[in-house]
C-alpha cells in the first residue's frame, strides 16, 4: 500500500514539475516544434474540463464547481483504494487517477485554469493539448478496463 502513496506523491510531482517549466520558459500559447507534423509542446491555459467543457461559464462559479467535483471525486477514489485493496491492478488504477486528480486540482486552485503544453497533431486533425495529469488519468481509466475485462473473463471461466 505504501507504494501506492509514493507512486501518487511521484506522478503530482512529476505533473507540476513539468507545467512549472513550461510556465517560466514559454509565453501564454507560444509553440515549439518537437517532431514536426505530429507533436508540439505548447503552453495554453484550459478554464473548462476535458476538451474545454464548460470553459464559457462564468470563471467565479466554474472554478468553484470544479474544486468542488474534483474534491468529490478525490474522496471517492481514496474510499475505493481502501475499498478495493485486494484488487491490485484496480489499485493501481485509482492510484493513477487520484495523482492526475490532485495535479489538476492543484493548477485549479493556484491559478483558476489547468496548465496544457502537450499538443499532438496530423496534418489539420488536431487533439487537445493536456498534460501529464491528464496522462496519469487516462493511464488509470486504462487500467481500470483491463482490470474490469480481466475479472469479467475470469467469473465467466469460472462460471461465477
Amino acid at each position: 500500500m505504501k507504494f501506492n502513496y509514493i507512486l501518487i506523491i511521484m506522478l503530482v510531482v512529476l505533473d507540476q514539475w513539468t507545467k512549472k517549466i513550461i510556465i517560466e520558459k514559454f509565453q501564454l500559447y507560444e509553440s515549439i516544434t518537437v517532431i514536426d507534423g505530429f507533436f508540439n509542446l505548447t503552453y495554453v491555459l484550459n478554464p473548462g474540463a476535458a476538451f474545454g467543457f464548460l470553459a464559457k461559464m462564468d470563471e467565479r462559479f466554474r472554478v468553484l464547481f470544479f474544486v468542488f467535483v474534483t474534491f468529490i471525486a478525490i474522496c471517492l477514489v481514496v474510499y475505493l483504494i481502501i475499498r478495493e485493496r485486494g484488487f491490485i491492478l484496480r489499485r493501481y488504477a485509482y492510484s493513477f487517477i487520484l495523482a492526475g486528480a490532485i495535479g489538476n486540482l492543484i493548477d485549479r486552485v493556484m491559478i483558476g485554469k489547468v496548465v496544457d503544453f502537450l499538443d499532438f497533431y496530423i496534418k489539420s486533425y488536431h487533439w487537445p493539448a493536456f498534460n501529464v495529469a491528464d496522462v496519469s488519468i487516462s493511464c488509470g481509466v486504462g487500467l481500470l478496463l483491463l482490470d474490469l475485462i480481466r475479472d469479467k473473463k475470469r467469473k465467466q471461466a469460472t462460471g461465477g
